[in-house]
């Protein structure tokens, strides 16, 4: 379930961007991983960074956005688009505007599956609390904060791939959790996880995932 970048032998699609998505589909994904983050008027857009085109997101309306040539992606358009043919990993990137997400999942559910995401339990936690039914996601990056999955109501762990070991993997599959794995670029490294037992491999490109996996079906 790669981060969708790349794309045959031409140059990536922009990361965060329908067309980068369509790309990492046509390419043999089963799903796409990205950011969002709120405009002041309580937009949920894609962008990875706090700032884009030298503008706060936070403290910027969506329209302004769009005047200024911008034009990020929405959460409904990715829903619109990829709800039908694509797993979703839905990072939040900062918390306050849970239920926005939530009602758009409402209104037009991925059919084939998703999961809401966080580096922060906090936004987790309230994700939960609004509705307990949503799939929830914790991302690590550091191992101090590893053993929190055990205490949060997450369906899914994603360590970055480097903390990621076969008795990890065991654990939280005791536990009813799935891991995915981030972000895995080299062979070796995902022929490594997946015969650790990994349950999905996040990646910057399609093409080491592809190279991988379906070519040895």
């Amino acid at each position: 379930m790669p981060r969708p970048l790349g794309g045959n032998e031409s140059l990536p699609p922009a990361e965060n961007t329908l067309s980068a998505f369509e790309w990492a589909v046509t390419n043999g994904c089963d799903g796409v991983e990205f950011d969002v983050r709120f405009t002041r008027d309580r937009r949920a857009v894609l962008c990875h960074d706090p700032e884009v085109g030298g503008r706060e997101i936070s403290t910027t309306d969506y329209t302004d956005l769009v005047r200024l040539g911008l034009n990020p992606a929405c959460l409904g358009d990715v829903l619109e688009s990829f709800a039908d043919s694509a797993y979703l990993d839905i990072e939040l990137k900062v918390g306050g505007n849970e239920e926005l997400v939530i009602a758009a999942l409402r209104a037009k559910p991925p059919s084939r599956g998703y999961v809401v995401s966080s580096f922060f339990p906090e936004i987790l936690l309230h994700l939960n609390q609004i509705d307990s039914s949503v799939p929830l996601g914790f991302i690590c990056e550091r191992r101090e904060y590893l053993g929190a999955w055990s205490k949060l109501p997450i369906m899914v762990l994603i360590p970055h791939y480097k903390l990621v070991s076969e008795k990890l993997i065991d654990a939280v599959h005791q536990h009813g959790v799935k891991l995915f794995g981030w972000t895995v670029n080299q062979r070796r490294d995902l022929l490594l996880l997946a015969k650790w037992g990994v349950d999905g491999l996040i990646s910057d490109d399609p093409r080491p995932l592809s190279n991988t996996f379906l070519q040895r079906r």
